[in-house]
């Protein structure tokens, strides 16, 4: 059996990759474990240099990745080369951090005297970790690094749509001295990826994607014959508000690049904006203004600024939302007709902003309550910020959120964003920024958002198991 990517702009097949036997990948996860050991053996030192040797080598091959990643995914080639900036920036701050992050914790304070007691971090053993295909490369180097510096073997299974992207991710680990058997690129059927979720060698399974896939990995996981660990990072309904005092035109162009990037095709872009009624308006006309002229196209071509969605399927999901909406009593600000490109039987879909749509009616509600994963974003106005906290909660989802408003000049207006960091049910507050990640702070969701932590020091806390080591040195 087989797998083959289809390009999403022209429907044509790309690449073919087979599946490994069910034998075969029994012996793969069996050389995963045996590796593994080995490899827990080398110092930390030199497993943070490998690591920073990867970004050289990975580096050497920045010039050919951004039309192959365009052909798997369709994001326009002008926006690839950004993904591998932040792939590289997340790889040098995670590595940066792994001697302290992964250091013994002495607890030499409060030690009685003859005792010498520690914490250490122990890897966990073999990983699989189960990769998107909206930001292949972004994601996987949240797990998949961090993982091999803290002294685990992976097995890395991209998604059918990208899979040429965790082969060269292996590539450059490989060839920095990271040993083969500890980085495996597998592509895997869901029958054959339940067989590795379940094998007693794998220890902890890290997957992104949709809340179902979350689901079945979970459940998959539960009937294992030991209690494998499962990280899940799974979908958004992000949500914004502006406040009356917020720089508009600065705040209209940050949500509409945040609503619209890659296609709306991130699990952390805007798809609910709610507005102050005394600027509603105002707002609304700038940001359909600003929509308008997005050029949506050929993803290879580098004056586009909006590619297709990832498939047929996908492109006649969003329609069906939006059709489903307007006839609700939504209403669609963006004509199709400015976008020849969006025909029926594409895969390309026009950018849409919605009004008229509200929480509490129930067959317009949907656009604020089901994850989109497309560009479209609904914007509906509240009277208070009392208002907007209940709305920006009334969600399945919390993964992140933002809050628009003059901190800098107005110090009240910090005293109500920090209200907002406490009482939103999310895993990220921004204020005045949307649709990003810092290594440095933990990436992490509520609700149907998942579960687990990447990046920050908690990032190697999730790939590690705590070891208490109590000596008593002193007998007589």
């Amino acid at each position: 059996m087989s797998q083959t990517t289809i390009i999403p702009h022209s429907q044509k097949p790309l690449i073919t990759r087979a599946y490994p036997s069910p034998e075969d990948l029994e012996g793969i996860i069996n050389k995963a474990a045996a590796s593994q050991k080995s490899w827990s053996k080398v110092p930390l030192a030199e497993r943070i240099a490998i690591g920073f040797r990867f970004i050289d080598e990975f580096k050497k091959m920045s010039d050919e990745i951004p039309l192959e990643l365009t052909l798997q995914m369709g994001r326009p080639i002008s926006q690839t080369p950004g993904e591998i900036r932040g792939f590289l920036d997340r790889a040098q701050y995670m590595l940066s951090i792994a001697s302290s992050a992964l250091a013994d914790i002495a607890l030499t304070d409060t030690d009685k005297p003859g005792f010498r007691r520690f914490i250490k971090r122990t890897p966990l053993g073999v990983v699989l970790v189960i990769a998107p295909w909206n930001y292949p490369y972004l994601v996987s180097i949240n797990s998949v690094l961090p993982a091999i510096v803290a002294g685990n073997a992976v097995l890395f299974k991209p998604s059918p749509q990208t899979p040429l992207t965790a082969e060269r991710f292996a590539l450059a680990l490989t060839q920095a001295g990271v040993p083969k058997d500890v980085i495996q690129v597998v592509h895997l059927s869901p029958e054959l990826s339940t067989q590795a979720i379940q094998n007693p060698l794998v220890d902890f399974v890290s997957f992104t994607g949709s809340v179902a896939g979350g689901h079945s990995v979970a459940e998959t996981a539960a009937f294992a014959k030991g209690f494998t660990g499962t990280a899940l990072e799974l979908g958004g309904k992000d949500p914004a508000y502006v406040r009356p005092d917020a720089d508009l035109n600065y705040t209209v162009a940050e949500l509409v690049d945040g609503s619209f990037f890659n296609s709306g095709q991130s699990c952390c872009a805007i798809e609910r904006i709610y507005v102050h009624e005394s600027i509603f308006d105002t707002f609304v006309e700038k940001f359909v203004e600003l929509t308008k002229k997005y050029r949506l196209g050929d993803p290879t071509q580098l004056d586009t600024n909006l590619g297709p969605v990832v498939s047929l399927a996908s492109a006649t999901r969003i329609r069906k939302q939006v059709a489903d909406a307007v006839a609700a009593g939504a209403t669609a600000l963006i004509s199709d007709d400015l976008f020849p490109a969006a025909q029926e039987g594409t895969t390309y879909v026009a950018p849409q902003v919605l009004i008229d749509v509200n929480h509490f009616h129930s067959h317009t509600s949907l656009i604020h309550q089901e994850e989109t994963f497309g560009p479209v974003v609904g914007i509906q106005k509240v009277s208070s910020d009392d208002e907007a906290i209940k709305l920006m909660n009334d969600s399945p989802y919390g993964l992140t959120a933002s809050v628009w408003t003059n901190a800098e000049g107005n110090a009240e207006s910090e005293e109500v964003f920090l209200k907002f960091a406490d009482e939103l049910e999310t895993g990220t507050v921004f204020l005045n920024r949307c649709d990003y990640l810092d290594p440095a702070l933990a990436w992490t969701g509520v609700k149907n958002s998942g579960r687990g932590v990447s990046l920050s020091k908690f990032g190697y806390d999730q790939l590690t198991r705590a070891k208490s080591v109590h000596m008593k040195i002193k007998t007589a």
